[in-house]
């Protein structure tokens, strides 16, 4: 089988705090022998559960990054029992791009897992996550928001999985996070996913979206700041209380959820981010934009609950998501 070109230049099983990369070997016009360079953090202590943190999965997503590079500097191994993996931005390229998929390959790094060792720089990453890091952690931490497309109101979340056992402890690291929100999400495309891929291996798995349109926002990082604390507390990893505050359960449970554009235009949203949404309620319009005098198309709530997460940009495309409205527990 051919292994994966990926080397750590630090170590993973040493007791101490350890900055570094994941070297990726890649060959360019304007470096023979380059390499894609990913930041790493290690901190151990002792023998004890390993959580394994990431941001950047999409490149144009920063509170995870943000939250994770403070984690890095301020979180010291006396304060831990065991080992916490700390990846600002494992989408790299993508990151430095700004970018929610990768401009060397075009890869979206969410939808390639499993990856492979021989493929693609994205599929090399996946597949070095996958087959090394993925399998080293208890619980997994995987920080979202929106990206330059859409906004989100700020939840912590995971899957509906059939193992129960594993659902519940899900659930249950999903809650500890504490953030404003808590939902169990539908995923609409969760081939190839990271989700998939650590759920897959019997691990706890927390997501987030924490906000949206291309940036973060002093309230966005707090919450994830505070939540990545509440996690590795949860986990017996880091030492103290949770800190809990308040937080509204959501649930995603079917496709109806979701409120498609089947037509390009000019968005004139009618509701915001958390307000209450009836089914048949009209959530946007759409405007056309090469034209006066038209009337805009009105789009509809299927069901009743809260306005989830919308369109971000001021114009939209046929196919793409316009709302989601998620029922409140």
């Amino acid at each position: 089988m051919t292994k994966n070109p990926i080397v750590p230049t630090i170590p993973f099983d040493e007791d101490g705090v350890h900055h570094g990369y994941l070297r990726l070997p890649y060959s360019r016009d304007d470096s023979a022998w380059g390499s894609v360079m990913i930041p790493i953090t290690v901190i151990r202590n002792g023998n004890g559960p390993t959580a394994l943190l990431t941001g950047g999965n999409h490149g144009d997503e920063y509170e995870g990054p943000v939250a994770l590079q403070d984690l890095s500097i301020s979180l010291s191994p006396e304060d831990i029992t065991g080992r916490v993996i700390i990846i600002p931005a494992f989408n790299y390229p993508a990151f430095q791009a700004g970018t929610r998929t990768s401009p060397i390959d075009k890869g979206n790094l969410n939808r390639s897992f499993p990856g492979r060792p021989d493929g693609t720089v994205t599929e090399k990453i996946a597949h070095y996550f996958e087959t090394v890091l993925i399998p080293l952690a208890d619980i997994v931490l995987d920080f979202h928001s929106g990206g330059k497309t859409l906004d989100f109101v700020p939840f912590a979340s995971a899957h509906v999985l059939e193992n129960k056992a594993q659902q519940e402890a899900c659930v249950a690291a999903a809650n500890a996070f504490n953030a404003p929100y808590t939902a169990i999400m539908l995923e609409i495309d969760n081939v190839g996913m990271y989700d998939t891929a650590v759920e897959e291996q019997g691990k706890v798995f927390v997501t987030t979206e924490l906000g949206g349109g291309g940036t973060s926002t002093a309230r966005s990082i707090a919450i994830a700041k505070k939540g990545i604390r509440n996690v590795l507390r949860h986990a017996g990893i880091m030492h103290g209380d949770l800190e809990l505050g308040p937080t509204i359960l959501l649930d995603m449970p079917d496709g109806d959820c979701f409120v498609f554009c089947e037509g390009k235009g000019m968005i004139e949203p009618v509701l915001d981010l958390g307000d209450d949404v009836a089914a048949g309620d009209v959530v946007a319009k759409v405007w056309a934009t090469d034209r006066t005098g038209v009337a805009p198309v009105e789009y509809h709530a299927k069901r009743s609950g809260i306005l989830m997460a919308r369109h971000f940009p001021g114009l939209i495309k046929s196919g793409d998501c316009l709302a989601v409205v998620a029922d409140v527990v």
